[in-house]
């Protein structure tokens, strides 16, 4: 499988709440933009974050990076896209990308996040032994996205 058909996409609209002074769309929002595909992709492969809440875990962020290349403005449709490329027992690394979805070839940011399985105290946890089916369904995922387990 070729690692580019690994990307899960969703489609966003700019919100004019979204824009700056500037008329385009506000730095911070694509962090934002990251976390609406983030909880997409987990829905979308079987293990929604409420469902992974119930279970007694968390996944807060411990970093996060994004790199501007193009702005969006407002009413823009927008394609932003996500792929785990890092899983292991303790942590899980997403990379994204946001492009116009009528010049798919026009990248607007690309950026990526990492975050830690925790209990509901805050203290790490090993997925692999908490919940082996969303462990193994991860790890499955990034060697098709071809990253590292």
């Amino acid at each position: 499988m070729n690692p580019s058909d690994c990307w899960f996409s969703t489609t966003l609209r700019v919100r004019y709440q979204e824009t700056d002074g500037m008329g385009v769309v506000y730095h911070g929002n694509y962090v934002t933009w990251f976390e609406i595909a983030r909880t997409e992709w987990t829905r979308a492969n079987g293990f929604p974050y409420q469902e992974i809440e119930q279970r007694g875990l968390y996944l807060p962020v411990v970093d996060v990076s994004v790199q501007y290349k193009h702005p969006a403005r407002y009413d823009d449709e927008v394609i932003v896209s996500c792929r785990p490329v890092v899983a292991t027992e303790v942590r899980l690394k997403f990379e994204y990308e946001a492009r116009l979805m009528n010049v798919p070839d026009k990248l607007l940011v690309t950026g990526h996040s990492e975050h830690v399985w925790v209990s509901k105290d805050w203290r790490p946890v090993r997925l692999r032994k908490i919940a082996p089916d969303v462990y193994e369904a991860l790890v499955n995922s990034v060697q098709k996205a071809g990253g590292l387990e």
